[in-house]
């Protein structure tokens, strides 16, 4: 077996995976601290820190893994950034899935090529890069979003990294209540990924839209939201029991004899509640469960579960800048920015 020099490219045939740097592309700078930096490749571009500038056309036509140097000297390492690195440096509308939960969704939801899957909410189209990988072209994804200026990022952020033309990805603007039952017929998904502030006021349709053994998995940030979420699933019996846990992950320091946990870890970031469908008029088994203080009341769960449960809003003002950095970095990938555009945003680096 022989192999090529030639750049491979990605399902979308956007993407390399080897050969050199290309205008458009964007590329990862590791400095002697091991702070990063993602920028996108233009020529006559420079980028700038407080050691100096480096210029793009020092990196363009370089392979992967290069050291290049800035104006003062100093080694940058060049690398082309793995989805988990792009996820984490893109333009953010909403806030994101980190990549530590979105591998655990893949997993405990097994999204696999095929499958037709519905998330809701589209944020900044993190999960949506993760989830059309594992599709593999295949199957669908039917993203939901409830506010258009979220929308316009997550797909600029998608494009910039899967190229245009995903056939097999819908976006729907508008309550997940209102527009699941027209977008998806019943017992057409194969999985639902719920993302939001109150997953429990979905729970009807997606019943509906979920065939018998299909997967719901509730990705929630505090206990009580989990708290509810779970017994409004329980209170449904469309569901087997449902299951929780959260990931947390701490890096270690390995140089030499000095072997010890780092200093700072990514903790909590959310809880993770995933249960299947049952089929229709099956009735779970009950189980058995040793005797405690369970019992609860409607207005138990009221005051567990506020009603103002918090929602971090960012600026339309900032939206529209995230917006136009998402969008751009999509028509870089594409050619279709060229060197005397004047860039209304910047050099077009994102510090990670």
């Amino acid at each position: 077996m022989t192999t090529s020099a030639t750049p491979t490219e990605t399902a979308s045939g956007s993407l390399p995976f080897r050969g050199e740097f290309r205008v458009g592309e964007r590329v990862q700078l590791t400095g002697p601290k091991q702070r990063l930096a993602t920028v996108h490749l233009e020529p006559s571009k420079f980028w700038h820190s407080h050691r100096g500038a480096l210029a793009h056309d020092d990196i363009i036509g370089k392979p992967d893994g290069s050291v290049v140097e800035a104006s003062d000297g100093t080694p940058y390492l060049c690398l082309r950034p793995l989805l988990n690195d792009v996820v984490m440096s893109m333009p953010r509308g909403a806030a994101i899935i980190y990549p530590k939960d979105a591998a655990q969704i893949l997993a405990k939801a097994d999204i696999r090529p095929g499958a037709v899957v519905v998330e809701a909410g589209l944020g900044s189209g993190g999960l949506s890069m993760w989830l059309l990988r594992a599709l593999a072209g295949t199957g669908r994804l039917v993203s939901f979003e409830r506010r258009e200026e979220f929308a316009d990022v997550a797909i600029g952020n998608v494009e910039s990294v899967t190229g245009p033309g995903n056939e097999n990805w819908d976006v729907v603007i508008g309550e997940l209540q209102e527009a699941l039952p027209q977008a998806v017929q019943p017992g057409e998904a194969d999985r639902v990924l719920l993302d939001m502030l109150a997953p429990w006021e979905c729970l009807d349709v997606v019943a509906d839209a979920l065939a018998p053994g299909g997967v719901l998995c509730c990705y929630v940030a505090t206990v009580t939201q989990l708290s509810r979420v779970a017994e409004a699933i329980r209170a449904t019996g469309c569901f087997t029991e449902p299951q929780c846990d959260e990931t947390l992950v701490r890096g270690w320091h390995v140089e030499g004899l000095a072997v010890r946990p780092d200093h700072r870890m990514v903790a909590h970031t959310a809880f993770l509640l995933t249960a299947r469908r049952l089929a229709p008029g099956a009735v779970l088994p009950p189980l058995k469960r040793r005797s405690s203080k369970s019992e609860y009341s409607d207005e138990d769960v009221e005051l567990w579960t506020p009603g103002a449960l918090g929602e971090r809003e960012a600026s339309d003002k900032i939206l529209r800048k995230r917006a136009r950095q998402a969008q751009r970095g999509a028509r870089l990938v594409l050619g279709e920015v060229t060197q005397d555009q004047e860039d209304v945003d910047g050099e077009g680096e994102v510090l990670a």
